[in-house]
């Protein structure tokens, strides 16, 4: 049997030799790289003695070179090797560093660089816009977080240029208040010596006697020893003049050049009070001086000199100084004026004569030496001298004229116009002044000489209106604008407005209407006209030109005949500022041409109704109905009219008509309340009814059946009626507030809770149901459930203002302030908030503040009744009897139908025909007793929780007995 042989290693050629030449992975294509960090150093390396043949080396060469220390062996080698092993490795370049230190750089070398920084800043441009975004992104945010004490200040600094120059010389000089500059003061406390005390009660001391010294000179001398040192005083304010005086003027090659226009400004408020100012005059008068002597044609520096003198006393100087002016200076007319304003009254005469003297020419001269004058005959000889020197002055012309009779008046503009042909008053008055005939020529005279002049023509319509010729206003208006055209004149149409409105606040409605006819139409696109004339309209109705309003209407019904809105506006115009006649003619108009109106038939019957004139009012709105017969409108306003003028069987037999024609719920409605009035509790019943089986979701009918049920007694069927309202309308509010009233008579509480809670759920955001839950609460003494439902509803309904009003009112008195600041935050235009914040100041006895916030409340929601009843009673209580008459007038006209308290009074069956002003009186009275069972009921509850605490108290300090 043969011995089993070994297995052969398979990779035994890993430990044999290679053979020459070999490469690795050559014949399958693998061949390597090399790169520069495999070859190290560029210089090649001598060769290394093998390490191993260093162990047989002969003892005696062991021993050479034991002396030498280690670091110079180490730095032989490295020089051997032509490189360091220890250099450092570079984590740029690997280890390239060093590399081509000593290599030369050539021009390949230098493009290669070139193309590597273009490639470089390409690369850095494309991320350029990003990286600076970035970066002031980061700056703003740093900035933001860290700003400067100059940004910090920047507001209060911009505040600065409101304060005035005394505020500012208010402010108090800054100094150095750190601790390294205090100094301890040792203070030492030492008795006032007698002779000290005495000295002051002699100082205090009233001595009526002259000193010896004095009596001896006969009284006139002063003591020596009372003297001050009055060379130190000047000497002292020699120096600060002197610095001061360097500090304020500029020397330019040895000369002091100050500015006068400024010193004519500072001595114009200059007075004199204290030392420091008299320097100042000092000070000004040496600068003043310099001006006068270098520049002495200069006018404004003789007048300030002047004016310094003046103020700080010396009158004879300043004369000099004003007379030297008008020497240097005689034609400037400011120095003479100022001359003969600082002369003596009889001088100023004779000064101001020789200023006409030096400048005959000068009008302002002549208009002052008119103003010396005293006398009218010697002002008008003054100023016909300077006429005859300048006759083309119109001030002069204007002067003279009006201090002359009328027919000195009339020769004077005669010559005015003559000499000054091209000014268009002295035209125009002496057209005033002249007869009709004289007064056309003279118009006629203006025109030839002003072609282009619009007031000429104006006045000439002014002039025949006012002599009666209406018929040829409008020609002349209008030739006037032709002509004016045809000379290139640009008819500007606000311009002419505002010459209508001139013309009809100085009486010329004429003219007026006819500049308005014809100019409203200029400048305007045809698509334009209707908006941009009734937007002229209702400025010119707010800034009081009525006729200039209508006219405008009356251009625009013209343009718009069939245009309801326009007849509308018309009509409201004449409402408020025409009369009964005027708006019945233009309503009568309005119909003819827009018969489908209803608007406007049933403002022309309501007119003629308030009017008095029912019969009128009932044949209008048969002409309505005849016109347009399918109009309910017309149907119920015809209904209202017979049923408010106490004629019910009228009034049924309208809606019974309005029924068989097929109307709607409101006639419905309408039917129920008439029966309600008349108290046929069957057929209202019926009617209901029947109205419900038509229109189910209709909740009015619904509410009138519970409410019917509820004043019979039948509080079952109420209930029944307002629930199954309730499956028909789900998110009527008023269906669910009688349902929770009717369960709180019936059951309590816990019902009330309930019916309630099922109508929060239902309409989450209904700020009323959650005011109503709120006040169960309180009724019922639930005060913190009160609190808890508030904020719940505050959170639901933010902006609610009945909510916030209410949550004022819950409000501890501490707290009231500031929740009514949080409700004004919330709700700031709304009319509960106001008048709620309005009752608070009622209540501090703030009487201005509450009037007006009341006033507010009741300009914002005019058609609510609560508002009027409170402003009522605040001035019942406050204001006087003409307070109270203005508010009961504003809220007649306003007509008040809502409220939350006007309604169950206005709509109750006892005041159905009662007027506004008997409704509010009661609403009052309501108030008035609410606000005292409030009261009552708070001073019993304050007894009981007394009543119960002394109670407690009795029990808890009643002595024990022993057991």
């Amino acid at each position: 049997m043969q011995a089993p042989v070994a297995p052969k290693n398979r990779l035994e050629f890993l430990n044999t030799r290679p053979p020459p030449n070999y490469v690795a992975g050559l014949g399958r294509g693998a061949t390597g790289f090399t790169t520069r960090s495999d070859i190290g150093p560029a210089r090649a390396a001598p060769d290394l003695p093998d390490r191993s043949a260093g162990a047989g080396a002969p003892a005696g060469t062991s021993g050479v070179g034991r002396g030498r220390g280690k670091d110079e062996e180490e730095e032989e080698e490295a020089e051997d090797k032509g490189y360091d092993e220890n250099q450092k490795f570079d984590e740029f370049e690997g280890n390239d560093v060093g590399l081509f230190a000593s290599a030369e750089y050539d021009e390949e070398d230098k493009e290669a660089d070139a193309v590597w920084d273009e490639i470089d800043k390409r690369m850095d441009s494309r991320r350029k816009d990003r990286r600076e975004a970035r970066l002031k992104e980061e700056i703003e945010k740093y900035r933001a977080s860290n700003p400067k004490i100059t940004e910090q200040f920047a507001d209060l600094k911009r505040k600065l240029v409101t304060l005035s120059a005394a505020e500012w010389d208010s402010i108090p000089e800054i100094g150095d208040y750190s601790l390294r500059n205090k100094k301890k003061r040792f203070e030492s406390f030492v008795p006032v010596p007698d002779t000290l005390l005495e000295k002051a009660r002699q100082e205090k001391e009233h001595v009526t006697a002259l000193d010896p010294k004095s009596r001896a000179v006969g009284g006139t001398e002063t003591p020596w020893a009372q003297t001050p040192d009055l060379t130190a005083v000047g000497e002292g304010r020699g120096t600060v003049l002197s610095l001061k005086l360097d500090r304020l003027s500029d020397s330019v090659s040895g000369l002091t050049v100050v500015d006068p226009k400024g010193y004519l400004t500072d001595l114009k408020s200059m007075k004199i009070t204290s030392d420091a100012e008299i320097s100042d005059i000092k000070k000004a008068r040496l600068l003043l001086k310099s001006v006068i002597q270098t520049n002495p044609k200069h006018p404004p520096g003789w007048i300030a000199a002047a004016r310094l003198e003046e103020v700080a006393g010396k009158i004879p100087t300043a004369r000099e100084l004003i007379k030297r002016g008008c020497e240097e200076c005689p034609k400037n007319e400011d120095v003479w004026i100022e001359a003969c304003r600082l002369a003596n009254p009889d001088e100023a005469k004779a000064v101001i004569a020789r200023g006409v003297k030096a400048i005959p020419n000068s009008v302002k001269l002549w208009m002052h030496a008119a103003k010396l004058e005293h006398d009218d005959a010697n002002k008008s000889r003054v100023l016909r001298k300077g006429l005859e020197n300048i006759p083309d002055s119109v001030r002069l012309w204007k002067a003279v004229v009006e201090l002359a009779n009328e027919d000195d008046a009339k020769l004077l503009l005669q010559r005015a116009v003559e000499c000054c042909p091209l000014h268009v008053e002295l035209w125009l008055a002496l057209a005033r002044l002249e007869k009709y005939d004289a007064a056309k020529k003279v118009l006629n005279k203006a025109r030839e000489k002003l072609p282009k002049e619009p007031a000429i023509w104006i006045t000439a319509a002014k002039l025949e209106e006012a002599f009666g010729n209406t018929s040829m206003v409008g020609k002349i208006i209008e030739r006037g604008i032709r002509a004016l055209q045809r000379e290139g004149v640009e008819i500007d149409r606000e311009a002419w407005m505002k010459e209508a409105e001139a013309a009809e606040r100085a009486g010329s409605v004429a003219t007026c209407n006819a500049i308005i006819s014809n100019t409203i139409g200029i400048g305007v696109e045809d698509e334009d006209r209707k908006a941009t004339w009734v937007a002229d309209a209702e400025e010119c109705k707010k800034r009081g030109s009525i006729e200039t309003a209508r006219a405008i209407y009356s251009c625009a019904i013209a343009a718009f005949k069939s245009k309801k809105s326009v007849w509308l506006k018309a009509a409201q115009l004449e409402k408020a500022h025409g009369t009964r006649e005027s708006l019945d003619a233009l309503l009568r108009k309005a119909v003819t041409y827009t018969p489908q109106a209803e608007v406007l038939w049933l403002m022309g019957a309501k007119e003629k109704w308030l009017a008095g004139d029912v019969p009128a009012a009932r044949h209008i709105l048969q002409e309505a109905y005849a016109a347009i017969p399918k109009s309910e409108e017309i149907w119920l306003a015809a209904f209202k009219l017979e049923f408010e003028n106490n004629e019910p069987e009228r009034a049924r037999m309208l809606l019974a008509k309005a029924r068989e024609r097929g109307g709607t719920e409101r006639v419905w409605m309408k039917s129920a309340i008439v029966e309600r009035e008349l108290g046929n509790s069957s057929e209202e019943r019926r009617l209901l009814d029947e109205g419900l089986k038509l229109f189910p979701s209709f909740f009015k009918l619904w509410l009138m059946l519970g409410q019917l049920e509820e004043r019979l007694g039948n509080l079952p069927q109420a209930k029944e009626a307002y629930e199954l309202g309730l499956k028909q309308c789900p998110n009527s509010t008023p269906l669910w507030l009688s349902l929770a009233n009717l369960e709180e008579r019936m059951s309590g509480l816990s019902k009330v809770r309930a019916v309630l809670t099922m109508a929060r759920k239902r309409n989450p955001h209904f700020p009323e149901l959650w005011l109503a839950a709120i006040r169960a609460e309180s009724r019922h003494g639930s005060k913190k459930e009160a609190d808890i439902l508030m904020a719940k509803a505050l959170q639901e309904c933010p902006n609610s203002g009945i909510l916030w009003a209410a949550a004022i009112e819950m409000a501890p008195r501490p707290q009231r302030k500031t929740k009514s600041s949080d409700a004004y935050k919330k709700c700031e235009h709304d009319p509960h908030v106001i008048a709620a914040i309005g009752k608070l100041f009622w209540h501090d006895r703030k009487v201005d503040k509450a009037r007006t916030w009341l006033n507010r409340a009741v300009t914002l929601a005019p058609d609510v009744g609560d508002f009027w009843a409170l402003l009522y009673k605040f001035e019942l209580q406050h204001g006087t009897e003409d307070q109270q008459k203005e508010v009961m007038r504003k809220c007649i006209a306003a007509e008040p139908k809502h409220g939350e308290r006007w309604q169950p009074i206005s709509k109750a069956v006892e005041n159905s025909h009662q007027p506004v002003e008997a409704i509010l009186k009661k609403l009052v009275v309501a108030l008035g007793k609410e606000e005292k069972a409030a009261e009552d009921n708070k001073h019993q509850i304050d007894n009981w929780k007394r009543e119960h605490i002394l109670e407690f108290l009795r029990e808890k300090l009643k002595p024990t007995s022993a057991i």
